[in-house]
């Protein structure tokens, strides 16, 4: 997140992450506690749109690590909610049956989404995959946000480790749909130790970045062990 609030709990309070809820999810919230030096943006944000998505930081019990994205690409903000006000979860796997809000379908997103939920023989298709980012968010709110310029973003699970062939063809099958729809697809894959870009896996780099809550750290094998949780972080 470009901005964050203070978390208001004790740092050393943040031992864990309520499993009810996980990264990239989007959470439909019924308040949204006003913090000290938050931008003038996110309370008309919030009235537009009364959701947040889970970001990955350590948390005290009761609390979610949340950000609140506004009408432009810089408007982002990191902040927290209490788990009592969350009235609804939406996975981004849930969305892939989703319909745009009327007219909206041709935005190039949406074009690929549909592509790729009706493509069968897919790569794709042996996995538990959804759309995140803009797309994501306005399938679950409903609330334009999709533009021509949008990115595609979607996150793949990865619970199993996922072969390097396996990353490659995924790769040339998502990169072959961008570029004759004209957009970016980027997608991350949800490994054990956190989320790492496709790209870089399929890279065949000998470390990748896998964004933990308790921080971006280069390792070797997102699925050999979980990432410690050390530090706090804001990372998505």
């Amino acid at each position: 997140m470009r901005v964050c609030a203070a978390p208001p709990f004790v740092a050393e309070h943040a031992l864990s992450c309520d499993t009810r809820w996980r990264p990239h999810d989007l959470l439909g919230l019924q308040q949204l506690r006003v913090f000290d030096d938050e931008p003038a943006w996110v309370r008309e944000a919030f009235e537009r749109a009364p959701y947040a998505v889970v970001r990955r930081a350590p948390v005290a019990e009761g609390f979610v690590a949340v950000g609140v994205r506004g009408v432009e690409r810089a408007q982002r903000y990191g902040t927290w909610v209490r788990a009592a006000d969350v009235v609804t979860v939406v996975s981004p796997e849930s969305l892939g049956q989703t319909e745009p809000p009327m007219g909206r379908d041709t935005l190039p997103p949406f074009a690929a989404l549909a592509f790729l939920l009706s493509d069968t023989g897919s790569p794709l298709a042996g996995f538990v995959w959804g759309p995140t980012g803009s797309a994501g968010f306005e399938l679950a709110t409903r609330v334009p946000t999709v533009s021509e310029s949008s990115d595609l973003d979607l996150l793949i699970r990865s619970p199993e480790p996922l072969a390097r062939d396996g990353a490659h063809a995924l790769l040339d099958q998502l990169q072959a749909l961008a570029k004759r729809i004209g957009i970016r697809v980027d997608a991350q894959l949800e490994t054990p130790a956190g989320g790492v870009a496709l790209a870089e896996w399929a890279a065949g780099k000998a470390r990748v970045m896998a964004r933990h809550a308790s921080g971006p750290q280069l390792i070797a094998d997102p699925w050999a062990h979980a990432v410690p949780r050390t530090s706090q972080s804001g990372a998505v």
